[in-house]
């Protein structure tokens, strides 16, 4: 008998527990940088996930921040994922210019993305756009076309900015573009809450109104007047679309806007939350990241 055996085989459990905890940590760990875009701007960019699996790009909405996707990011079943997200200009931790035509022009945001796919290398990843982002997407799309993504998830998004589409609140817009602060920070928490049926926990909340709070005044008053060539871009997607809306949104119209994106591309298949008003990857959180995973195979066959 050899007493070394034993040892040795200990060690190489060791070892194997060792390889794997590595592994997971690696899973686990995020990673943060910023990318420069055409125009010369920072925009913070975050990954986690899977380094080598199929990439998700995430894109927030209004007064929002990649932080937004925390249930999606920390989703068991989004792991084996690249989860990408990045704040827009003007938002989170990516350059504020004071001046309003950085932010006036759809272009802008749709170059900005175009940056951020560039800098990731992602082959062909699914973009997922909430309100203000999936406006971005179809700008995006009229300005580079679909060739290097592999699909769009259109999250409550605003499809145009119209009055046919977007829920009248002008007491709160107009208090976002005040220069008053009482006035704008009330108007900021109005905003946030109306983007809930089902209210978050305080601490979410505290996270939401920060994210509110840190966005670019010039942006907020300029976005209402964005141009914007989303009626182009739509059309121009051959690649697999879905729209998910929470059926109690009251920012946007829910059903009119299902309706122009499909008149826009009938290759767009829809799908309603019962219980979640304009945010369903948060309010129903796990049934959306099941959504998108079935999502991710059915945008995987076509690449």
């Amino acid at each position: 008998m050899n007493p070394s055996h034993p040892s040795r085989t200990v060690r190489d459990l060791w070892l194997v527990l060792l390889l794997a905890a590595v592994s997971s940590a690696a899973f686990a760990t995020e990673k943060h940088y910023r990318v420069t875009t055409p125009a010369g701007l920072q925009v913070a960019v975050q990954e986690a996930g899977n380094p080598d699996g199929p990439a998700i790009v995430f894109i927030h909405g209004l007064l929002g921040s990649r932080l937004n996707w925390q249930r999606q990011i920390e989703s068991p079943a989004l792991q084996g994922y690249r989860l990408i997200s990045y704040d827009l200009r003007g938002h989170g931790l990516s350059d504020k210019p004071t001046d309003s035509d950085a932010y006036n022009d759809g272009r802008r945001y749709a170059d900005d993305l175009a940056a951020v796919l560039a800098a990731t290398g992602a082959k062909r990843p699914v973009l997922v756009g909430w309100s203000l982002g999936g406006l971005v997407i179809s700008d995006y799309l009229a300005a580079h076309g679909d060739a290097a993504i592999g699909g769009a998830v259109y999250v409550n998004a605003v499809i145009e900015l119209t009055e046919a589409l977007i829920t009248p609140h002008p007491k709160v817009y107009a208090g976002l573009a005040s220069d008053d602060l009482k006035t704008h920070l009330d108007a900021l928490r109005a905003f946030v809450r109306l983007c809930f049926h089902t209210q978050p926990d305080a601490d979410s909340m505290e996270v939401l109104l920060t994210n509110a709070a840190m966005a670019s005044w010039p942006m907020t008053r300029a976005i209402p007047g964005m141009r914007s060539a989303a009626a182009d871009g739509l059309p121009k997607a051959q690649v697999p679309l879905l729209l998910l809306y929470g059926a109690r949104d009251q920012l946007v119209q829910v059903q009119p806007s299902i309706a122009r994106a499909q008149a826009l591309n009938s290759r767009a298949q829809a799908k309603r939350y019962a219980q979640s008003g304009h945010a369903p990857f948060f309010e129903e959180a796990e049934r959306f990241n099941g959504d998108l995973a079935a999502f991710m195979k059915t945008a995987s066959a076509g690449r």
